[in-house]
């Protein structure tokens, strides 16, 4: 191992011990949280409300639901740790000793997003094993599934990480969740099939970047999905990528730490 690769490599370990430590450390907060709002998802939506909805692309309600709550959990977790972890070492100004030290920018980088990665992919295991008590899950397309679950994962991980460079005190790191990832989630096919809306908003809807992840994750567990699963793949692909690049320029050009 060359002298130059292993002092990363020793960073990125320590780094994503860091992340992985920091909310297995506060888990009643960070993983117990997001497992009692699925279950009453599963409890509400699926059994009440789905008894009276009935079976929907061929699936009871409940059935169709899973998937996409399994993302929503994925999504907000993921977001949630990079945005919170990365914007507490701004205010700690424990970034910048990670800055003025000879570890890479991307080091710094994938080791956040890292961390943001492994929280929503647990969280989306605890949800996954707790839909089991209310519906059978048959995965459709598992290598599908993995690539889906984990290209949304990143890419929320590095948006997250995006909000947190430019956010200014912790109120900033609220509004983005609330304004734009929640409506975006909502309406993004989690409860619902784009069918059964007019033509106008069905076209509307293919423009939200949230229904092509859960129907891509959709496809991936019970084989049906709105959109075209190489349109969905592609857009995750091109978008992990071109978020990927502006984070690390962000953090290349030290924009919104060095103060």
């Amino acid at each position: 191992m060359s002298s130059e690769l292993r002092p990363n490599l020793i960073a990125l370990n320590t780094i994503v011990y860091r992340e992985v430590r920091r909310f297995m450390r506060i888990w009643p907060q960070t993983l117990l949280p997001p497992a009692i709002t699925m279950v009453l998802y599963f409890v509400i939506f699926g059994n009440l409300i789905g008894r009276q909805i009935g079976d929907m692309g061929g699936f009871t309600y409940m059935e169709y639901i899973v998937p996409g709550l399994i993302m929503m959990s994925v999504i907000t977790n993921a977001y949630g740790n990079v945005v919170s972890s990365f914007f507490g070492a701004k205010f700690q100004r424990s970034i910048e000793e990670l800055m003025v030290s000879p570890v890479s920018p991307h080091i710094i980088l994938i080791g956040f997003t890292v961390g943001g990665i492994l929280r929503g992919l647990m969280v989306g295991v605890i949800v996954t094993l707790l839909s089991l008590f209310f519906t059978d899950l048959q995965v459709h397309h598992l290598g599908l599934t993995v690539a889906v679950v984990v290209l949304t994962a990143t890419i929320f991980s590095l948006l997250g990480f995006v909000n947190a460079v430019f956010a200014r005190n912790f109120d900033d790191i609220s509004i983005i969740p609330t304004f734009v990832l929640t409506p975006l989630t909502y309406l993004g096919g989690v409860f619902y099939s784009i069918s059964l809306l007019p033509p106008f908003w069905q076209t509307v809807s293919m423009a939200n970047p949230v229904l092509h992840m859960v129907n891509a994750f959709r496809y991936g567990i019970l084989g049906v999905s709105d959109i075209k699963i190489s349109v969905a793949l592609t857009f995750m692909v091109i978008a992990t990528v071109v978020l990927y690049l502006l984070c690390a320029r962000l953090l290349v050009s030290g924009r919104g730490m060095r103060q």
